[in-house]
């Protein structure tokens, strides 16, 4: 067991990346062995990670040196800083591991049924494996060049799958996704080369140390700022979510929600630890929460109009990524002063809380939209109606993951919501204000998505969608029902962890040395 902790930030990317290349001679064979090799390979994956979160949790941050014979020596003998290929894993890595791995397997057992055979669904796979490896490697890397590099696998296999069904609307989402990523890839790359230019280092432990908060210092974090909340889907940059997430094979568009949180995670990884106490904390606090506010407002109004489910959807994906950006910054503004401890922690575990509650609820909600497209072939609301006489469990599923996303108790989103308000409001009243505002119209908004599609007489002779699709559904549904009974629980031993060392940074820097 200690040779498997020991080695297991390796492996949880090393193990979907080979089985990536094996997917495509395993499809050759046998279809029904390749299915099972996926499904297998990302349990797998999961349970690797619950024990990684374990060690974690309880013994704290993991170093691993790819390359190196005693992969825990980060730093080589003969050098003075890091200069291999190092993991650092530390309570928010894991944290954000848990969603992508969770998301990824509930996507791959939903799409067992959902992707048809004879269409490519050993590509698929082989995408979707690169896509987790990409996810897990943006959120394990303590390096900024292997941070890019992992960021541009997650990009080309996500578009790839985006034009999967390679219809006319599909690849124009698809090509509207590579050009933002090609742009913000090249934010992140000038970055890079700004840093290597001034301190010869590319770790990111090591990076912080020396930083010196020069003129090209400042260029390069608002490059990077620019780069992640683009790719993330923070308004005024999210022109690009609608259009890809609508196109997109549901399962997958449930894995685009965790990737942009993987772009999210690295933008408060380099607010955080990159830069840490030598930003302006206020100002680029205070910048998160103004992107925030207008994500939040601008996503659930344009979501209200929208009669593709998808579309609608995915406004409100862009919405929720405001309450993300609202927590997290309030705890990067009052990072520092004598009220982080109190309120500002708490506004950013309700922020922290709130990303993995949006993964599982988000994800749930895209799936449904999947199972409703799955049997009418049709996105559009206004020709459904009456599903739930026959399709009674993705109504069911429906109403849970809307009435999580709008904060209903006993639900999880109620609980991180819960948390942002309470703790917003003392750095000022009029942010709850409008969080809880957008919470009421997310309501109305899915009410209306609930009339639309399930209520009424029956309209269409479908049946339930397969097994398998439910399974996936159910993976999401369990940990919303979970998250939302016990949140203090998840809290406590998954949160705050996550949240503290985001806020310490000084522990990240001397797990390094160098």
């Amino acid at each position: 067991m200690n040779w498997l902790i020991t080695h297991s930030p390796a492996l949880l990317i090393l193990l979907p990346l080979l089985a990536a290349f094996l997917m495509p001679i395993i499809d050759k064979i046998n279809k029904k062995a390749r299915n099972i090799f996926a499904i297998l390979i990302f349990i797998i994956v999961e349970i690797l990670v619950i024990i990684l979160a374990f060690d974690i949790i309880k013994n704290g941050m993991h170093v691993y040196a790819i390359g190196e014979k005693n992969p825990l020596q980060t730093i080589p003998s003969q050098a003075a800083v890091p200069i291999r290929i190092v993991l650092q894993i530390d309570a928010m890595g894991i944290f954000m591991g848990l969603i992508s791995a969770t998301v990824c397997l509930a996507a791959s057992l939903y799409s067992l049924a959902y992707i048809e055979e004879g269409k490519g669904k050993g590509k698929f796979y082989t995408l979707l494996l690169l896509i987790l490896v990409g996810m897990l490697g943006m959120e394990f890397t303590g390096d900024i060049f292997n941070l890019f590099v992992f960021y541009e696998i997650l990009s080309i296999a996500s578009a790839a799958l985006i034009a999967y069904s390679r219809k006319g609307e599909a690849s124009e989402g698809a090509f509207k996704f590579l050009v933002i990523s090609s742009i913000s890839a090249l934010f992140i790359l000038f970055s890079v080369a700004l840093f290597y230019g001034q301190y010869d280092l590319l770790n990111i432990a090591a990076l912080a140390k020396n930083m010196k908060y020069t003129h090209l210092d400042k260029i390069a974090l608002a490059l990077l700022v620019s780069a992640f909340a683009m790719k993330c889907g923070s308004v005024p940059m999210h022109f690009w979510c609608p259009d890809a997430y609508s196109v997109a094979p549901s399962s997958i568009t449930a894995t685009l929600v965790a990737g942009s949180q993987a772009s999210l995670y690295a933008l408060f990884r380099v607010c955080f630890t990159l830069y840490g106490v030598k930003l302006d904390l206020q100002l680029i606090g205070g910048a998160l929460i103004i992107f925030g506010l207008l994500s939040m407002f601008v996503g659930v109004t344009m979501a209200i109009p929208q009669k593709d489910i998808k579309r609608l959807m995915a406004y409100h994906a862009i919405s929720q990524t405001g309450y993300m950006l609202l927590g997290v910054g309030a705890g990067l503004y009052l990072l520092g002063k004598p009220e982080f401890d109190s309120y500002g922690i708490r506004a950013m575990e309700g922020g922290i809380f709130h990303i993995i509650n949006h993964a599982m609820y988000k994800g749930l909600l895209f799936l449904t939209a999947g199972a409703i497209f799955y049997r009418l072939k049709t996105r559009n609301l206004n020709e459904m109606g009456g599903l739930a006489h026959k399709m009674k469990y993705t109504s069911i599923f429906f109403i849970i993951g809307a009435l999580a996303i709008a904060g209903v108790p006993p639900f999880n989103g109620f609980a991180s919501k819960l948390i942002i308000y309470e703790s917003v409001y003392k750095i000022s009243p009029i942010l709850s204000i409008i969080a809880m505002l957008v919470s009421i119209l997310t309501l109305a908004s899915f009410v209306k998505v609930f009339h639309s599609a399930f209520m009424g007489p029956k309209i269409h002779d479908v049946e339930e969608v397969p097994k398998s699709m439910l399974i996936g559904m159910c993976v999401l549904t369990f940990v919303i029902i979970f998250f939302g009974l016990f949140p203090g629980f998840i809290v406590n031993n998954l949160v705050h962890p996550a949240a503290m060392a985001l806020a310490e940074q000084a522990k990240y820097l001397q797990a390094i040395g160098g």
